[in-house]
């Protein structure tokens, strides 16, 4: 039987992150990660792993479709000089107000700069599991989950649309609209692209804008298509402060962290699955105006 990822050895260095799932086509382990990837030398530093806790070596042979697990080497990153503060904590949730520029899980070239992986090594928390996601440039409220035996239900309840989302935007364009406003349409984001993008076609995507004033706008959106707010905001003509994707790809450093993005997720409500008690999570954040 297969061990979780997260009750095998962890590698020095690696606290809060865990290792990466690897599906064998069969033979000899070393050969196989040797042939695949020139990475036989992981095999003989014992840093293979397989399903059954077991650690890899010269000698290991599995059956086609088995299952290894592997820490990669981490890639090199720029700090995030943020804090991300903690607005509630019990013992099944944890809320934190995530600030601009984090990610909020490992992906890509961002692993240990992430929410994730500093509260699981700040907090203490191995079993930390994020129940939704904000992009690594919207700051604001960000729920997670603290053990797996409730993990489902709060995932469940985020992918349902059971949680009224509140997020707060500027824009320095202006545009002559009336509002409030209901913004709906066809958002898809292909693979390799920067870019969400609208197409024809039946309406995966609704966002409620109203105007506050100042530039300010509030965003209450109905479904959770990636880039949705961004993407809505543009197509108005009234792209958000800072965004460097829409309307067009601006370049920025990775260590630039002079202009954030001005959206912020403002308000969680929801019902909480377990307890049935009405909950409301605030950030306490503010958005610049320039």
């Amino acid at each position: 039987m297969d061990r979780p990822a997260d009750a095998l050895p962890i590698r020095p260095g690696f606290e809060g992150i865990g290792p990466s799932r690897v599906r064998m086509h069969g033979g000899n382990v070393h050969q196989e990660f040797q042939r695949r990837w020139g990475a036989g030398s992981k095999v003989l530093a014992g840093e293979v792993f397989c399903a059954d806790g077991a650690v890899a070596d010269a000698t290991t042979v599995l059956p086609a479709g088995a299952v290894v697990y592997l820490y990669r080497d981490l890639p090199d990153e720029v700090e995030v000089p943020f804090d991300v503060p903690v607005i509630h904590r019990d013992d099944d949730i944890l809320v934190v107000d995530k600030p601009h520029f984090l990610a909020t899980m490992p992906r890509g070239g961002h692993v240990v700069q992430t929410a994730l992986v500093r509260l699981r090594r700040d907090l203490g928390l191995p079993e930390l599991s994020p129940a939704h996601r904000l992009d690594r440039l919207t700051a604001g409220v960000l729920l997670f989950t603290v053990r797996p035996q409730v993990r489902g239900a709060y995932q469940s309840m985020f992918a349902a649309g059971r949680v009224r989302k509140t997020y707060l935007a500027h824009s320095s364009s202006a545009a002559d609209l009336a509002f409030p406003r209901t913004v709906v349409s066809r958002i898809i984001k292909r693979r390799g692209s920067l870019q969400a993008i609208e197409e024809p076609g039946e309406p995966n995507a609704e966002t409620l804008v109203e105007q506050l004033g100042a530039g300010l706008y509030r965003l209450t959106p109905r479904t959770g298509r990636t880039h949705q707010l961004r993407v809505h905001m543009a197509s108005l003509g009234l792209p958000i402060t800072g965004d460097p994707l829409y309307p067009k790809v601006v370049e920025v450093a990775a260590d630039d962290f002079s202009c954030p993005l001005r959206l912020l997720a403002k308000t969680l409500e929801f019902v909480d699955p377990l307890t049935g008690t009405r909950r409301r999570f605030d950030s306490s954040r503010r958005l610049a105006s320039g």
